[in-house]
């Protein structure tokens, strides 16, 4: 059952929509304590102990935030953080038993990313909100800021944006005979059957469910004008024929067969046999994914070094798309406050979005940072033509599933996979899944 009824949930959504679904260009267990105010320093000398989730179970990833936590324990010698890594496809479902447990389960501090999923954690009174200093203010874009944001309060800071886009081996690609990425679906159809009969398909990790949810995410984007996608924010519907459209484009695509060998029960992430691992080991030539894509294919690398030959190209247009052809599909990677969290919990997100920890976060993770002025950091040529996408997008959108909240955005992806599967041959399915979905709530 969801957490906030239609009526509360579809206001809230209409309410911050426009920050929410579409920006502009992307510039470049628990203490006693009171809950956060916000505050900046200062700190009482009373011992405070703090936990923090993240679904970083890579060896960098995780030692950032330890040493984030140290550097920060220097500066307020009275707390002590605790980071406990969490498995990603495992993350949502244990942050939401330990928020509905509340104090002594709910983590402090917790990766977050906005949307409809943070949304209903507000409503459900389980995060407080963050006062964002000047600085966090002046490195970071009201868009970015924007998808942490609800009823007109700050719950979460973005660390990361995470622009969408397919990567690929450009060793693969020239050894298939491909020598530019392609621009249009149609050039995309006719590269991956190139790839395939080279015995290195493009990858879909669909036993995760939302890797092929995001595939008809983007031929919505590509199928579907602003106008449309905004309507669809604030509803929580797809009523516009254009998402029709989409899953027409996506049922004819995947028809193709472009995809690794047993598709629909091969996990995108965690191992040398998901998707990311074939690909950090050139057996599939690229995926769909966001720009965290670096970081989780070096970690699966055979000397766990970053893939030298990944490439990145946004994702194509469709031939009678009525969506900007620049437009971007992206989310934004940050950290929130549980309800029962001490105000230095505030503080340390705060310290987190420092220039010098967000460039150091931007390194361990070889992603993009949120804070403006560690963006020069970016020195992987993948992920800098992500950046670089992100940058020259006139408008972006919210990956569909975050913006909708869990039910809905769980009904949306398992739709997809049962209809890329075949499963179901209806592509009207995927959209009657999501009006139901929205009016059940």
């Amino acid at each position: 059952m969801s957490l906030i009824s239609p009526k509360v949930r579809h206001a809230a959504l209409g309410a911050v929509a426009a920050g929410l679904l579409l920006t502009t260009a992307a510039c470049g267990g628990s203490s006693d304590n009171n809950a956060s105010t916000g505050s900046t320093g200062g700190s009482s000398s009373a011992p405070v102990k703090m936990t923090l989730w993240t679904n970083s179970t890579t060896g960098p990833g995780v030692d950032f935030f330890k040493a984030a936590a140290k550097a920060f324990q220097a500066q307020e010698p009275n707390v002590t953080i605790t980071v406990q890594s969490v498995q990603n496809e495992d993350y949502d479902g244990k942050l939401q038993t330990a928020l509905q447990a509340g104090k002594g389960s709910a983590p402090d501090i917790m990766y977050q990313r906005g949307g409809g999923k943070m949304l209903a954690m507000v409503q459900a009174g389980q995060l407080s909100p963050i006062t964002v200093s000047s600085d966090v203010k002046t490195n970071i874009s009201a868009g970015a800021l924007s998808i942490y944001q609800a009823e007109g309060k700050t719950y979460g800071i973005p660390l990361s944006v995470t622009p969408e886009g397919i990567w690929y081996s450009t060793d693969l690609f020239k050894k298939a005979g491909i020598t530019t990425p392609p621009t249009t679906i149609d050039e995309l159809s006719a590269d991956a059957a190139k790839l395939k009969a080279a015995g290195t398909p493009l990858a879909v990790g669909g036993k995760d469910g939302w890797p092929a949810g995001h595939w008809y995410y983007m031929f919505a984007v590509r199928d579907c004008s602003q106008d449309a996608l905004n309507k669809a924010a604030t509803s929580a519907q797809l009523d516009d024929p254009c998402f029709l459209q989409a899953a027409k484009d996506l049922g004819k695509f995947n028809a193709t067969d472009p995809w690794e060998s047993d598709p629909f029960n091969t996990a995108a992430q965690g191992s040398a046999a998901s998707t990311a691992g074939l690909l950090a080991n050139h057996k599939v030539a690229g995926e769909l994914m966001g720009a965290w894509e670096p970081g989780v294919v070096g970690d699966l690398t055979p000397n766990k070094k970053p893939l030298p030959d990944l490439g990145y190209f946004p994702f194509p247009a469709t031939s009678d798309g009525k969506g900007d052809p620049s437009a971007m599909m992206q989310g934004a990677d940050g950290y929130s406050c549980s309800a029962w969290a001490p105000k230095e919990c505030s503080d340390f997100l705060n310290f987190l979005a420092t220039t010098d920890q967000e460039t150091k976060y931007a390194t361990a993770f070889q992603t993009i940072p949120a804070n403006k002025a560690a963006q020069a950091s970016v020195t992987d040529p993948a992920t800098k033509a992500a950046l670089e996408a992100s940058n020259n997008a006139k408008y972006s959108v919210l990956f569909l599933d975050t913006l909708f909240g869990s039910n809905i955005g769980n009904a949306l992806n398992s739709a997809v996979v049962n209809f890329m599967s075949g499963k179901t041959s209806d592509p009207q399915s995927i959209i009657d899944a999501v009006n139901n979905a929205s009016s059940k709530g």
